[in-house]
């Protein structure tokens, strides 16, 4: 990382020498969307699914910590990991709404050797935020029907869950954002219901079920609360895709940030006030409580929209990470096929790729991925710290319709929760590993990829400026 103090210059020295034509540029030429463009309400829909998709995932925070901890981590988190980065993302989402996103800040700012590190650490990441989801609508349904989900054919419903996405990607932004906002209501409703059987439970039985399981581990509960509090850049890759961007947002950063705190917060301090032990907390366990709470009938309506919720979520993050490999590609740090797109202006060739990358890391377990995806992300999120600070330092006068209160030193101290909470990730990950390296060893090897990936990138793909007309 000390290279940084160095590449500034160099890639001065570059960009005087070559002309570049920015995604904006781009963009601006040929709408990726046409006419129509992802308005306020399924955008703030997709990215709600980008970073939450409601309770579902919560379930080991309980098992780990507790509720009383649960309750406490996830109120406090956001204050420290969320909001400092929806501040940051409202910012440069609104001054640079480029096509990529954060891959175009970082690019802007720092060049684009740092530009493609930024996009690497997120691809890569998202090898392993991907295969999250599936499993999750795996274990859900397997709460109702275990022959169904058992053996090869979990593996099997996992792969049709990719598939199902990719297809429902193919037809554009905006059906994936108006789908987002179905999905977005049918996962929450039997949320509503359990909500209420669990006050009404506790409030005409047991007391509060607030003790501690039996083995307490808050490093685990921690890391699990980043994941289920992180994703907030997601929506930025589609920028071009977006009706008034500049806007939206800042609006939709500050609007899913509130949402996501309350709907974990709430259906948790619910299910302990109706005195459901911890310990019968892991990964699916809603569904235990909604049959306990309310019957079998609610206990399938929990499942149907657990596994709706994972497939709402898989779909919406499709939609934000094959914007980046076609918009690398449409800079030349990509071969050009991957920046080809279908008659929806859907970028197929990257939408194929990273699905299959996806399909291929479905067997890793869930808190393995957990830790390798936190650490990757965490180790992006630096890097889009450092642009907001360097283009509020080399851009002054750039247009920013909405800016982070204050000068640029709250600019620096918003990045230090966040990148606190990373330092915490890798001392955490010590004892988690993957095969036989340990997950936080294993993470800072694929990061340290993407160096010698670049010059290889820039060696043998040819750095062919485009016209702004992709292939179809």
């Amino acid at each position: 990382m000390h290279a940084r103090t160095v590449w500034p210059q160099r890639v001065r020295a570059i960009q005087s020498n070559k002309p570049q034509r920015t995604l904006k540029t781009l963009t601006s030429s040929h709408p990726a969307t046409g006419p129509r463009k992802l308005r306020l309400l399924p955008l703030l829909a997709a990215t709600y699914f980008m970073v939450s998709g409601g309770p579902y995932g919560l379930e080991d925070i309980i098992g780990f910590a507790g509720y009383g901890r649960a309750l406490i981590l996830l109120f406090l988190l956001p204050f420290v990991w969320s909001l400092p980065t929806a501040l940051m993302i409202g910012e440069l989402a609104a001054s640079v709404p480029e096509e990529g996103g954060f891959y175009a800040w970082v690019r802007r700012a720092m060049g684009p050797f740092w530009g493609f590190q930024e996009a690497w650490l997120s691809l890569s990441a998202s090898i392993f935020d991907m295969a999250i989801y599936p499993t999750i609508f795996v274990s859900y349904l397997s709460r109702v029907a275990p022959s169904l989900t058992s053996g090869h054919r979990g593996l099997l419903l996992e792969i049709t869950v990719v598939i199902l996405s990719a297809l429902w990607n193919l037809r554009g932004a905006v059906a994936v954002g108006v789908g987002s906002v179905w999905l977005w209501l049918i996962a929450l409703s039997p949320f509503l219901a359990l909500v209420g059987f669990a006050v009404w439970t506790g409030a005409h039985g047991p007391h509060a079920a607030m003790g501690a399981p039996s083995r307490v581990d808050l490093p685990a509960a921690i890391l699990v609360a980043m994941w289920n509090y992180m994703g907030w850049d997601n929506a930025t890759t589609i920028a071009s895709e977006v009706e008034d961007p500049q806007r939206s947002y800042p609006r939709v950063m500050l609007y899913a940030a509130g949402m996501v705190m309350a709907t974990y917060l709430i259906p948790v301090a619910a299910v302990a006030w109706a005195g459901i032990p911890p310990e019968r907390f892991s990964t699916g366990a809603w569904a235990d409580a909604a049959h306990l709470l309310g019957g079998s009938a609610l206990a399938v309506c929990v499942v149907l929209a657990g596994s709706l919720d994972s497939m709402g979520t898989f779909n919406a993050l499709t939609l934000s990470y094959t914007r980046l490999p076609y918009a690398m590609a449409c800079d030349g740090l990509l071969p050009r096929v991957l920046s080809k797109r279908n008659a929806a202006n859907v970028p197929w060739v990257a939408l194929v790729a990273c699905a299959t990358c996806w399909a291929l890391a479905l067997k890793l377990s869930f808190e393995r991925l957990i830790t390798v995806d936190v650490l990757l992300w965490g180790l992006s999120l630096i890097l889009e710290f450092a642009a907001l600070i360097i283009l509020r330092r080399r851009e002054p006068d750039l247009p920013r319709p909405f800016r982070v209160p204050g000068p640029t030193w709250v600019a620096v101290a918003l990045g230090c929760g966040p990148v606190g909470l990373m330092l915490f990730a890798l001392w955490a990950a010590r004892d988690e590993h993957v095969g036989p390296v340990p997950a936080s060893l294993f993470a800072l090897a694929i990061a340290a990829c993407g160096l010698p990936l670049y010059w290889l990138v820039r060696r043998f793909v040819p750095a062919t400026e485009f016209n702004g007309h992709s292939d179809r």
